[in-house]
């Protein structure tokens, strides 16, 4: 069955840098995309990345773009988030999940992860 497991969270402080890996089973990243969606404290569900099964990236909110990365290891089936220049409103739970489409589809994503938790503070 489908299952994405996240990992490398942790308490960083501003400015300083963490890579998030989303480890896949049951489906091949070859054929479908997998996305990075964030929740912050006391707020809704933010898209944050996507990485289609082309390798095309997208970044949807402008706050990251320049900061975070966004790449995937078909061999190992894994999807990476390298976020760089991180600020306090990067603290979230991140989670990756999947429409199981070859295209980014955000809003249809029907698999998640457990989520990781990323906290920025001095």
């Amino acid at each position: 069955q489908v299952q994405l497991v996240e990992s490398g969270g942790g308490l960083v402080q501003p400015g300083g840098s963490l890579r998030l890996s989303c480890a896949a089973s049951g489906f091949s990243l070859d054929y479908y995309a997998i996305g990075w969606v964030r929740q912050a404290p006391g707020k809704g569900r933010e898209g944050v990345s996507c990485i289609s099964s082309s390798d095309t990236s997208l970044y949807y909110p402008d706050s990251v773009k320049g900061r975070f990365t966004i790449s995937r290891d078909t061999a190992k089936n894994t999807v990476y988030l390298q976020m760089n220049s991180l600020k306090p409103e990067d603290t979230a739970v991140y989670y990756c999940a999947t429409a199981l489409d070859p295209e980014c589809r955000y809003s249809e994503y029907d698999y998640w992860g457990q989520g990781t938790q990323v906290t920025v503070s001095s």
